[in-house]
């Protein structure tokens, strides 16, 4: 063989590798959301920015197909199983329903979760230090916060005898240790509790306008991915039925509600962003601990708390993290 020729056979050889690179097709993430991507656009960027700390971008070094449920919750499990039959490298799963899905449509893509609830009773995982299995992820403290949701409405109403509960019963387990939590607190506290439901616009029409028939003189706010959508809603809705309210997140403020007090759920989704992200590069599941949002944000909406004529005591106002006038 000439010696040019021997070159030029040499240098293909040595380019193959990285033409074999550049033809490997991208990693492919499963997003799977019981909401919308419009309701959920700040928890979605939080996830996305915990992907590009770990090196990924969507569209350049990984695909994401999204499936959003639209407050569906009956159709998770058919998505999940569509992901699975994609073979999708690991499905990021955002919420308590979306994760049963996925672990119930399969054993072996890695499913990291996002939840507000207990992961070990929820059947998730067998402990949170060892997860085992092929399912791992990030949990709020929201279930656990119920009581301090409870207790803060009570503090701002010192007179009231009688308070609702909000859940949406379509979350199930999650929705039970939601109830579960209220009611022990209301006891605790000498309240009577009224546990409504709604996992409808329309339900959520028909609950404020239960609440005078009730007398309840505040509402409390559980949690889960419908009612965290219409954050924005509800605090409407509570504004126009001139309804105390305590939920989650800075939007409920902002729009109206007179507090929120919880995990901080962007920096939960973040996490779950970042632990995709490391499942991508080669981590397992198993081996990767159960990760706790610990931080917890608490805003006052001094302006809708003149509108109801109600008094923020100092300490209160103190401790909060803004107060919205």
């Amino acid at each position: 063989m000439r010696r040019r020729e021997l070159i030029a056979v040499l240098g293909g050889a040595a380019a193959w590798p990285f033409a074999a690179r550049a033809q490997q097709p991208m990693p492919v993430v499963g997003f799977l959301n019981p909401a919308s991507a419009q309701s959920y656009a700040r928890q979605l960027a939080a996830f996305l920015k915990g992907l590009r700390e770990t090196g990924f971008t969507d569209s350049d070094n990984v695909k994401i197909e999204y499936r959003w449920a639209e407050g569906q919750n009956d159709r998770l499990r058919a998505m999940a199983e569509d992901l699975v039959r994609r073979n999708v490298a690991v499905i990021a799963a955002t919420s308590t329903p979306a994760t049963l899905a996925a672990k119930a449509a399969t054993t072996t893509i890695p499913i990291i979760f996002e939840t507000g609830g207990d992961p070990i009773d929820l059947g998730l995982v067998f402990s949170l230090s060892r997860p085992g299995a092929n399912v791992t992820g990030v949990t709020q403290t929201n279930v656990e916060l119920v009581p301090k949701r409870l207790q803060l409405m009570h503090e701002l109403l010192p007179t009231a005898h009688v308070m609702a509960f909000l859940v949406n019963s379509a979350d199930g387990s999650l929705a039970a240790a939601y109830a579960r939590e209220a009611k022990e607190a209301a006891q605790t506290l000498g309240l009577e509790l009224h546990v409504l439901d709604a996992g409808t616009d329309r339900a959520l029409e028909e609950v404020f306008a239960k609440l005078s028939q009730l007398r309840a003189a505040g509402l409390v706010v559980g949690g889960g991915a419908f009612l965290t959508s219409r954050s924005v809603q509800i605090a409407t809705l509570a504004l126009r039925h001139a309804v105390p309210a305590i939920f989650q997140g800075r939007e409920f403020t902002a729009a109206g509600g007179l507090v929120s007090y919880g995990s901080d759920i962007a920096e939960s989704y973040r996490l779950a962003g970042v632990y995709t992200g490391r499942i991508l590069k080669g981590d397992k599941p198993a081996n990767l601990p159960v990760q706790q949002a610990t931080k917890v944000e608490f805003y006052v909406n001094l302006k809708t708390a003149k509108t109801f004529g109600i008094t923020v005591p100092l300490p209160l106002s103190g401790r909060a993290d803004e107060l919205i006038e």
